[in-house]
């Protein structure tokens, strides 16, 4: 089949905002086997583990250099009390999970192993503090529990605990999907309910806490600025005074919605395009959230944070409904590198985003198999391996001259090549996703700024659309690819089709 070709200019010179390794974040709940049979698989499991901890997932992990954690939820996070996570697991309370399969959680994994976990991974610890349950006492409580370093009530308790000195956590949450699970809250509620708990998640020490309040379910525009016009009289304090930092946002990819979220494997080229289609859309959400933030904050002091992201299909069947377990495709890995390249383009603004989830739920990084206890690395992880280059560099924009390759979908345009670009020292990479199902592209890389003087091209693509991994066949994985050649303008890239493809450069 023939390839069309279509041309991306890249000034290598002409570098903007960084893009925060944050971006690559991670989302851990107590849902299904994400924690217990994921991360933790206690003390005394012949799985190698250090303090329970599963140690082949924290090795996986740091390959990719997980920045964060987000933890305890989620819906969880609304039905947590942190003092039942603490002190001997013998006598921990007991609780039912109300929001995922209606089972009853040990608490055997709570604070200590939540950080412990961080330190194994080199991870920066994300808290979702309990609004929709809890108290403003509660929450200011567990961040001195955690970062007070005197003789402070709370820091004595951690001590009692086994723990000595403080631990750093850089980022809590101030609830979770309050307009939801959360607490079913208008936005008004919400906004004033945030700035209350905020002002008691202190800074204790050294520990400087960057505030995220829950934010907005997709396109719920109004949420957003209802928070941002929550500072409005504040204005005169500067950025300082502002009782939080970032403003969360939420969108899940599904086929046709949540009445019909589509199947995770053997699905046809129609729902190939349907998810995809879906995927690009985060691009518009993006921009329009960043748009009502502008208006409340020209200076962009505040953050965007998309805390949930990723793929939501249907259970694997003979599964729990309620522990959100499906396979991970090629399809998985292909919204995940849309999405990385609208992160990319508002580097500005998009300070963090996590996918949800990292093990065993929605779109993990990593699936475990209950019966032999294998390991499988899905192509989702694969495309943060693949980008890890990307992490802290600068920005670089990447412009499509000529026609796009396009396709019709539901009445919609779908652009079926998509671009990213960074910089960092006398390095580049480009991130290059070819969407469409059936037909390659050649992409010309119009590369000016900079002498190119050596590259190297990764690819990730397989025969079905609906390709994975599994225990006995793992063959979605990157390989080397030799479809790049030098052109006039730089080099030229052949895409194949349903395919992401890297190409790292040596500049001088």
């Amino acid at each position: 089949m023939t390839a069309s070709t279509v041309t991306a200019v890249i000034d290598l010179d002409l570098i903007g905002p960084t893009i925060s390794r944050h971006v690559y974040g991670h989302f851990a709940e107590h849902l299904g086997r994400c924690i217990y049979g994921g991360f933790w698989v206690g003390e005394g499991s012949a799985t190698p583990n250090e303090g329970g901890i599963r140690l082949d997932v924290v090795e996986a992990l740091r390959r990719i250099g997980i920045p964060n954690l987000r933890w305890p939820g989620g819906c969880f996070a609304d039905d947590y009390h942190w003092r039942d996570g603490i002190g001997p697991r013998k006598l921990r309370p007991r609780m039912v999970n109300s929001h995922w399969g209606d089972v009853v959680e040990d608490n055997a994994f709570g604070t200590h192993e939540f950080m412990a976990l961080c330190e194994l991974l080199g991870a920066d610890p994300y808290i979702s503090g309990n609004v929709g349950s809890g108290s403003v006492r509660e929450m200011s409580e567990w961040i001195e529990y955690l970062t007070r370093g005197d003789d402070s009530p709370m820091a004595a308790l951690r001590r009692e605990n086994g723990r000595d000195e403080p631990w750093r956590v850089p980022f809590w949450g101030l609830g979770n999907e309050a307009w939801g699970c959360g607490g079913n809250l208008r936005a008004e509620q919400f906004a004033s309910l945030a700035r209350q708990y905020a002002t008691y998640v202190r800074d204790h020490g050294d520990n400087t806490v960057y505030r995220i309040a829950a934010g907005a379910n997709t396109d719920d525009y109004h949420w957003t600025e209802t928070l941002l016009r929550s500072f409005d009289d504040l204005a005169a304090y500067g950025s300082r005074a502002w009782p939080f930092q970032a403003v969360s946002l939420h969108y899940y990819t599904m086929t046709r919605g949540w009445s019909s979220k589509g199947a995770a494997t053997g699905f046809d080229e129609e729902e190939w395009y349907l998810a995809l289609r879906n995927a690009t859309r985060i691009e518009e959400l993006v921009s329009r959230h960043e748009a009502v933030m502008d208006r409340w904050d020209p200076q962009r002091k505040v953050g965007l944070v998309v805390d949930e992201w990723g793929t939501w299909w249907d259970v694997e069947r003979g599964t729990n409904p309620g522990f959100l377990y499906q396979q991970n495709t090629l399809r998985d890995a292909l919204v995940a590198a849309v999405h990385f390249d609208t992160f990319h383009r508002h580097a500005a603004r998009v300070v963090m985003a996590n996918i949800a989830q990292t093990v065993n739920v929605l779109q993990a990084m990593i699936l475990t198999d209950p019966e032999t206890g294998a390991l499988v690395l899905t192509p989702s992880y694969h495309v943060f391996a693949m980008n890890r280059a990307h992490h802290d560099a600068a920005s670089l924009a990447v412009t499509f001259t000529g026609e796009v390759p396009m396709r019709e979908v539901a009445g919609e345009s779908l652009a079926t090549v998509s671009a990213s670009a960074s910089t960092r020292g006398d390095t580049a990479l480009v991130s290059l996703s070819n969407l469409d199902a059936q037909r390659p592209t050649a992409v010309v890389l119009d590369l000016r700024g900079r002498r190119v003087t050596g590259y190297r091209a990764t690819v990730l693509t397989a025969d079905a659309l609906d390709a994975h991994n599994t225990p006995s066949a793992t063959g979605v994985a990157p390989r080397e690819h030799a479809g790049i050649t030098d052109h006039p303008r730089g080099l030229e890239v052949e895409l194949p089709a349903h395919a992401y493809v890297t190409v790292a450069l040596d500049l001088a």
